[in-house]
């Protein structure tokens, strides 16, 4: 991977981590996870001269791969801890999978488009990334798995999902964006115990939504 990421690509990502921080990122462990993650690898090439800048771009597939911001702020509200076993819903091109395994989680995720598990599958895996991939519908998630430290939901949900928060553990954390498509609540959902949880809400966002099913192209 090393001649693929350069002095300047790490140059650019020192520059990104700075940005997050007048936007408001405090979490250290999670700015110096986004600044080992080469997000330009995760990128269409024609795309490489945007992969520092703090947005969002199209992935294939009606995807996109987040903005460098929102994914330290669902990294952030998710309190990651070195072991924590973690589900992400919506693997998309993998990016946020590789920041949680800087974070020393351990991660199983999920992706619903074939194309797109594919090929994060084998992208996280040239360079250097393990996590445990699924194709599957991640509003079901990872039963045969649970329960779960943290749940990260990549997309924006009309609800949360019974499901998820029955893979909890008990103190475990759910973020998730809730809401119509052109606006979404980040919503962070703590398992207290067997059958109480209690919920926090943490500003708007905009995510792409979280559809039910598998497609298998």
């Amino acid at each position: 991977m090393a001649e693929n990421d350069n002095l300047r690509h790490q140059g650019m990502r020192k520059k990104l981590m700075d940005g997050l921080k007048i936007k408001g990122i405090k979490d250290e462990k999670v700015l110096s996870a986004i600044g080992r993650v080469p997000r330009h690898l995760f990128m269409e090439s024609s795309f490489l001269n945007f992969a520092y800048k703090d947005q969002a771009f199209p992935i294939g597939a009606g995807q996109t791969i987040s903005q460098p911001y929102t994914v330290a702020f669902q990294s952030q509200l998710l309190q990651v801890e070195k072991n924590d076993k973690i589900l992400e819903v919506g693997t998309g091109s993998g990016y946020q999978a590789a920041v949680l395994l800087e974070l020393g989680a351990k991660v199983f995720t999920i992706e619903r488009q074939k194309e797109l598990f594919q090929k994060a599958q084998t992208l996280l895996a040239e360079i250097g990334y393990h996590p445990a991939c699924f194709f599957g519908d991640g509003y079901e998630g990872l039963p045969a798995f649970a329960p779960f430290d943290k749940i990260l939901v990549t997309a924006g949900a009309s609800f949360v999902p019974p499901a998820l928060k029955e893979q909890l553990k008990i103190g475990g954390r759910l973020v998730i964006p809730v809401g119509k498509e052109n606006r979404q609540e980040m919503i962070v959902v703590i398992r207290i115990s067997e059958d109480e949880y209690k919920t926090e809400k943490h500003g708007g966002f905009v995510f792409v939504p979280l559809l039910k099913g598998t497609v298998n192209f």
